[in-house]
């Protein structure tokens, strides 16, 4: 049996925090998916990614929450949630720190959802399409 280098167990960890950053995950998870004990998993990922493994993380939920006031009208408090924080304080002060407002104030630059909501391609065909009906087919058209 062949053991596989510390480099490709660190990058299940950081696949596993890019992939599930919505759950209750936390660092000696992402040891625990590296095989390695935190200690020594957060000194190994600090020094291959140049992050520790919880600002990689941070990183991770705070930008997913970004997305999520940008392209939604969830309140912060759902969005903190959303991508796995459970205090709306500290995400309000890790979202200051990296975007440099409040994520209300964050929400408020952009335009709202609704105004950027996608409608599929095959509901703006349906309802775009011309109505080619004869006399005969219009109800309004038809006598008593």
């Amino acid at each position: 049996m062949t053991s596989h280098p510390v480099e490709r167990h660190l990058l299940r960890a950081r696949d596993l925090a890019d992939r599930a950053y919505a759950e209750p995950l936390e660092v000696p998870d992402l040891a625990r998916a590296a095989g390695l004990s935190t200690a020594h998993f957060s000194d190994r990922f600090t020094a291959a990614f140049g992050v520790t493994p919880h600002a990689y993380l941070l990183t991770r939920r705070l930008e997913r929450a970004a997305a999520l006031l940008r392209q939604t009208d969830h309140t912060v408090a759902r969005v903190c949630a959303e991508v796995g924080l459970s205090s709306v304080g500290s995400f309000t002060v890790s979202f200051r720190r990296m975007f440099g407002r409040t994520p209300t104030a964050y929400r408020t630059a952009f335009p709202p959802a609704h105004d950027h909501a996608l409608v599929p391609e095959c509901v703006t065909r349906l309802h775009g399409r011309p109505q080619n009906r004869s006399s005969r087919e219009d109800p309004r058209a038809a006598g008593p």
